[in-house]
């Protein structure tokens, strides 16, 4: 007689091809997996970890835009929207949606040139219901009529944000100048013309469309699903198999294309084209074959790596030192099955777009350099080591980002190496790196160059972005010299890397381990924070320092200077720390409102050999005049790019700029930016080492003595060399918010000239941040996330960017609506109000048991565990920041959480947030779009039709919404603050002791 254990085997081999129990996986993984190819084809990947906070899986279905019908394109992507609103076994359109966001979870999917990729995370007690849910998308779609109708609109919205984007435009202009006859060239966003208006006059139904596509391609043998769960390998073994194994096979054979786009006639080719913002760069790109095959000896990373790099002797030095070019980044891009490419990208400084063709002879003559020299071992094993040191070292993926990652490569990659596919490369093979730099030739080649120097003088406008450009022939002249570039004695390889690590062994453990920082050391000069890691056991280490420097912020002017200063140390030190970097060291600085940050990651072992080296520089600091006055051209083409950034993100900034108490706008320091010379940034650069204050966090793998040594480093530096002195404890001061008057509403609006799109922010302020409110905030922005969406969005079809969240700073914190859309702000605005009336029913009609799933999901998304020490670290440098030092917050405002009743939700809705509430605080952005119609193909707009629809729904909403508080016109931003009172500090969890001065003070 068969056994229990047998039987149960048996039944699970039954419907499976191939098993694999040997996948390769870094040292300190923990997690278990095993690899399987299912009878119908289908490629799986199940990771057991019986830790797991959250579950999560993706489905890779090995089909993307390449494979639109001639006449539809954006119908790849058009169906990933459609498959989310509803299934046979599940007709509800925001039943997935729903489930998800009670039960802690979330999603989102992606549609890219032969991939389209689903994915999820949810509490692990409620995976097998998400994943029943999951799966009817890949067995039983319905793509209603209704649905098909309305979700275009949303695939509309998606492309009108993108616009007037200039990553974008730049990336169609590749495709739609490649060969017509390529399915490389088609557009695969999709707008309402290429997925609604046309295929009507060409007598098509969407729907019907969408259903032979659906049909057709989503066969499972070329989708590989990967799902992460607390459930043993073999109980997700058995739920794979129950949800997964009557998916169609059709027997699909993954398209390849082994003919590249870019054939003769668009080869020998320069693009010169017109930004939208004030850019300007250079891209040099080859056709190349496919690499992947040849992932286990990388030779598109060598070869990156050597013209990328960014060292003493590298192309990017010369580049630099000759004052064209700031920026570059080099290697291999991905094409699709059959063809690769290489490409070599640089920015332009305003004297570098005069010399594109100077640049292009340097690049060739570090390209004629590699060849000289030949593929170089040593160099391939450096590179090999690295990549062996990060893989073993590897921090644990969060579930949803470990289950997207391999969900992607389980059809590119064998089943044992999806892990370690792009870490682990041992074969040495210098014919292929000779191969590729073969194709690295002028006739290979084709060049863009962007910059405003080019409008008013092209020819061609691109078809789906409306995109400014001219395309003819490169010069005989420049080809000529290309082929011959001579050799340059400053360009050299690049030199043994002397940051890579030794030594990975962890530090003693501390006897007393706390689970939160202590504070260590507190003088009138520096504050020590230190925690060692007991978690993650990585030989990592995080040194967080904030210079507290009250001048920094004191006016437009001084904020530039330190914009400035930052932007010159960063460059100065690139040729050191660039190894560094390479190494998994790292290091940041940058400008804050109170002073400086300073932030150190990565390997512990050479940490304090680079902490010494930046603050050496950073007391020695000379301004290089050239450098100067290329990064100040450069931050004022940041600053007038602002008024080309979505309608959305303007939007955010204003509504900042109104309640913080200060943030000096884009204009202010556009007007300031005249008055910085190169005497008063010097002279500031001094003033801001004489006095400050530090806070300090050192945590990772780290002890008390080797966190102390740290603090004596930066202090014994910047004493030495700088004099530095300890301000007084009455200069130290936090920003502070605007306080909005109870039963108050405000509304400012400004225009944007550039995107087609209006947007809209509304905030409603509630609160100082404390244990209470910050829970009843949260489970009311919990409470309505998902309806939200499903209404604004889905049903109502406002826009893509339709969002609730919580706004926090300075202590204060509210709740916040975005929406960008093609319909006017006040419109907009009405929904939103309608949306938050129509809340009170909800709750009211909430049962304890949908009101407990909410409060559960939230429980379990705020108990959810750091995965990486990089999220640990900013938890803690946040908690210090905000001066709250609340280390335990989670699990103090979970507990609290569990208190709470339907009640305290309702009283928190009609004290706050209704239309009558009397402490309600609200505060209306409106962005109102100005922007010409480029007469692109996107929408074709019934303006009409729209009209109609505005005047029902808001007839029908003047029959259930009052009528509400009329909102007072913010007409100058700084008078209307002036009338207002300020929130004081949130109070901290921690009393920290003021230090006594000292003798050495």
């Amino acid at each position: 007689m068969m056994s229990k254990r047998l039987r149960k085997l048996s039944t699970m081999q039954s419907g499976v091809k191939v098993v694999i129990n040997d996948v390769i996986k870094s040292e300190g993984d923990k997690r278990l997996y095993r690899g399987l190819e299912l009878n119908n084809g289908m490629k799986v990947m199940l990771i057991s970890d019986e830790e797991t906070d959250k579950s999560a899986a993706a489905m890779d279905v090995h089909i993307g835009t390449m494979s639109d019908p001639e006449n539809l394109p954006g119908l790849a992507h058009f169906c990933e929207h459609m498959l989310f609103l509803g299934t046979e076994k599940y007709p509800e359109e925001n039943e997935y949606s729903k489930f998800l966001s009670e039960h802690g979870g979330s999603s989102n999917a992606f549609t890219s040139a032969e991939h389209t990729n689903y994915y999820f995370d949810v509490a692990p007690e409620h995976f097998k219901g998400a994943l029943d849910r999951f799966s009817q998308f890949f067995r039983c779609p319905l793509f209603t009529a209704s649905a098909t109708d309305r979700e275009v609109n949303a695939v509309n919205s998606e492309n009108d944000k993108n616009l007037a984007n200039d990553v974008w435009r730049l990336h169609q202009l590749e495709r739609s100048t490649s060969d017509s006859n390529h399915p490389y060239s088609r557009f695969g966003t999709g707008n309402k013309f290429t997925l609604q208006t046309r295929p009507k006059e060409l007598g098509l139904d969407p729907r019907e469309e969408l259903l032979k596509f659906h049909k057709k391609y989503y066969s499972s043998n070329i989708m590989g699903v990967s799902v992460l769960g607390k459930e043993s390998l073999d109980e997700l073994h058995s739920m794979v198999l129950e949800y997964f194994s009557e998916v169609e096979n059709k027997n699909v054979s993954v398209p390849e294309w082994p003919v590249s786009p870019y054939g003769v006639s668009q080869l020998k080719k320069s693009l010169l084209v017109v930004p939208v913002k004030d850019v300007r760069n250079l891209f040099l790109l080859w056709p190349i074959p496919d690499l992947h095959k040849y992932y286990k000896s990388f030779p598109g990373h060598y070869l990156g790596h050597l013209i990328g790099h960014e060292g003493q002797g590298s192309l990017l030095s010369e580049l630099k030192d000759r004052g064209w070019v700031n920026q570059l980044v080099s290697g291999q891009k991905g094409g699709a099955k059959g063809f690769d490419f290489f490409y070599l990208n640089v920015d332009l400084t305003e004297d570098g777009i005069e010399h594109v063709d100077d640049i292009i002879i340097l690049m060739y003559q570090y390209i004629a350099l590699t060849k000289q020299q030949g593929p170089q071992e040593w160099i391939f094993r450096e590179c090999q080591d690295l990549s062996k040191m990060h893989f073993r070292f590897k921090d644990k993926d969060m579930p949803r980002q470990c289950v997207l990652s391999v969900a992607g490569c389980l059809q590119e990659y064998p089943l044992g190496e999806v892990l370690s596919c792009y870490y682990l490369y041992d074969e040495w093979k210098p014919d292929l790196i000779d191969m590729l730099l073969s194709k690295l030739t002028p006739e290979n080649m084709r060049i863009g160059v962007v910059g405003k120097k080019f409008e008013g003088k092209t020819d061609q406008k691109e078809n789906w972005y409306g995109t400014d450009y001219t395309i003819e022939n490169i010069s005989e002249d420049l080809l000529n010299k290309l082929e011959n570039p001579g050799f340059n004695e400053n360009l050299k390889s690049p030199n043994r890397n002397e940051f890579i690590p030794t030594d990975f062994e962890l530090k003693t453990r501390d006897l007393e381990n706390s689970k939160f920082p202590k504070l260590v050391k507190n003088t009138p000069l520096t504050r020590l924070w230190y925690q060692q890691d007991n978690e993650f056991l990585l030989p990592k280490s995080f040194i967080n320092v904030d210079f507290y420097i009250p001048i920094t912020y004191v006016d437009p002017l001084h904020s530039n200077l330190m914009t400035l200063f930052t932007k010159l140390f960063n460059d100065s030190l690139n040729e050191y720390t660039y190894d560094a970097e390479l190494a998994g060291l790292s290091y940041s600085l940058v400008g804050t409102m109170c002073g400086m940050f300073l932030k150190i990651k990565g390997y512990s072992h050479k940490q304090p050999v680079l902490l010494g080296k930046i603050l050496e520089k950073l007391t020695s600091f000379e301004v290089d005049p050239k450098r100067y006055e290329i990064l100040k051209e450069e931050i004022y083409r940041s600053l007038i790019n602002f008024k080309a950034e979505e309608s959305y993100q303007h939007a955010m900034f204003y509504s900042e700029v109104i309640v913080q108490e200060q943030l000096w706008t884009k204009q202010e320091k556009l007007d300031a930016l005249q008055d910085v010379t190169i005497d008063k940034l010097r002279a500031f650069v001094l003033e801001i080492l004489s006095r400050m204050s530090i806070e300090c966090l050192v945590y990772g793998n780290e002890d008390l003595q080797s966190s102390q040594n740290t603090v004596d480093i930066i202090e014994n530096i910047i004493q030495t060399q700088s004099g530095t002195k300890a301000i007084c404890e009455s200069q130290k001061r936090s920003y502070r918010e605007i306080h909005l008057p109870d039963a108050s509403s405000f509304m400012y609006t400004t225009t944007n000239d550039v995107h087609k799109s209006c947007a809209l922010q509304i905030y409603y302020q509630t609160e100082l941040q404390n244990t209470q409110s910050n829970a009843l905030l949260e489970l009311f922005a919990q409470v309505i996330h998902e309806p939200c969406f499903d209404t604004l969005r889905t049903k109502q079809q406002l826009g893509y960017i339709v969002s609730s969240s919580l706004r926090r700073s300075n202590g204060v914190q509210g709740l916040r609506f975005i929406v960008q859309s093609h319909r006017k702000p006040d419109y907009v605005e009405k929904r939103v109000e309608a949306f938050l009336h129509s809340m009170e029913n909800y709750i009211e009609n909430m049962t304890e048991e949908d009101f407990n799933k909410h409060l559960t999901a939230l429980i379990t998304k705020k108990l959810e565990k750091p995965k990486k020490m990089n999220t640990q670290n900013q938890r803690h440098w946040g908690e210090i920041v905000c001066q709250q030092y609340n280390f335990d917050r989670e699990n103090i405002e979970a507990a609290h959480l569990k208190t709470l009743t339907k009640k305290d939700l309702m009283n928190f809705y009609k004290e706050w947030i209704c239309y009558s509430a009397p402490r309600r605080h609200k505060l209306s952005t409106h962005i109102v779009s100005t922007a010409e119609d480029d007469n692109t193909n996107d929408a074709v707009v019934d303006d009409g039709e729209e009209m109609e629809a505005e005047k029902e729904t808001l007839a029908e909403d003047s029959n259930s919404v009052p009528e509400f508080i009329k909102a007072e016109t913010i007409e100058d931003i700084s008078e209307f603050k002036k009338d207002m009172s300020l929130f004081p500090r949130a109070k901290p969890f921690m009393k920290i002791p003021v230090p006594a001065d000292t003798a050495n003070f």
